[in-house]
């Protein structure tokens, strides 16, 4: 601040400087009709979307994501607000990449056998490329940072299923600046053994889940797979109903394996018998994969001859560390 010649003591703009007007992208907007932007249509809501097995058939080796961006009015793919799905197809001896954008990468082998060439930087240590070797039911995961290559061994054809937090990075702004836990490898052999222990627990017909979820060491106060994921392995035995329940995380749901005859309801709200008013049915295939929006009641059904597996990727992590997740059962018989 400098006296202007009449001594006032005004600011001064010196010869050289420029004043800015900042107030062109301010807005004004009266709180009954902006407090909900999704009620009033000025956000798009997650819808519920049903992505059959035959997206992924046959070659050539590809990355297939489930792209809702079009109804989410976002300008990148993306399976929900914060989280991208895909299959990624290989064919046998085939290759494909995938990019360093996201903080938490989460893989599911849904068939065949192969490997992935991970390469990253670590903060002390410098490049670090390391090999990881996967088969049928293994998970992994992959911090912030790793460009990887995933190929399918030459005996058989292999797919995989992804999910990454790319769309809230991007959503953000940011990009991955360290690695928030290590690469990590969950034998698929071992959690179907911890399933199996699970549901032969005599009360496991009575619990609103029969599943493992998957933890880290890096994640101690969420108990989540990674800081921002959520992800579990489990079964609907034949002939029973997993109870309406709701979550504000979205949930990407990979069906492993199950018969025609099981199905998930989804609605906005419960009658009184518990059970949800005017649901939408969403049919189940192997192999295929459908999106549950947040805040909505779901329901699981199996009605077929024998069990089913499903794999459930969520950004609960991330809500679970807001203290935002607030999910909920239907009272028993709902």
């Amino acid at each position: 601040m400098e006296n202007t010649p009449d001594g006032s003591g005004g600011p001064v703009v010196l010869v050289g400087e420029a004043t800015e007007d900042w107030t062109g992208d301010a807005r004004f907007h009266e709180y009954s009709t902006a407090a909900d932007p999704l009620a009033v249509g000025a956000i798009t809501p997650v819808p519920v979307r049903r992505f059959p097995p035959s997206i992924h058939r046959g070659g050539p080796s590809r990355t297939v994501p489930l792209d809702l961006s079009q109804e989410l009015g976002v300008p990148s793919p993306a399976s929900s607000p914060a989280l991208l799905a895909s299959f990624v197809v290989l064919m046998a001896g085939e290759e494909v990449a995938t990019p360093a954008e996201s903080t938490s990468e989460l893989y599911y082998c849904v068939r065949g056998t192969g490997r992935s060439q991970v390469d990253r930087t670590w903060p002390t240590v410098g490049p670090h490329s390391t090999r990881l070797a996967w088969t049928a039911g293994d998970f992994f995961t992959l911090p912030g940072g790793c460009s990887t290559v995933h190929a399918a061994d030459p005996s058989g054809d292999a797919l995989l299923y992804q999910v990454t937090d790319a769309p809230l990075l991007r959503y953000l702004g940011v990009g991955p600046a360290v690695e928030r836990f290590a690469p990590t490898l969950f034998d698929g052999s071992v959690a179907r053994a911890r399933l199996a222990e699970v549901e032969r627990e005599p009360d496991a017909a009575g619990r609103s889940r029969v599943s493992v979820l998957l933890g880290s060491a890096s994640t101690p106060q969420t108990l989540t797979v990674t800081h921002t994921l959520w992800t579990m392995l489990g079964v609907l035995p034949t002939g029973t109903v997993q109870r309406p329940h709701r979550h504000q995380s979205a949930a990407l749901d990979l069906i492993v394996d199950c018969a025609p005859g099981c199905y998930s309801l989804v609605g906005d709200r419960l009658g009184a018998d518990g059970a949800i008013v005017d649901p939408q049915r969403v049919e189940w295939q192997s192999e295929g994969a459908f999106v549950t929006p947040p805040g909505l009641w779901h329901s699981h059904h199996n009605e077929s001859g024998r069990p089913a597996y499903l794999v459930p990727v969520q950004d609960a992590g991330l809500h679970t560390y807001l203290r935002s997740l607030d999910i909920r059962f239907s009272p028993p018989g709902g």
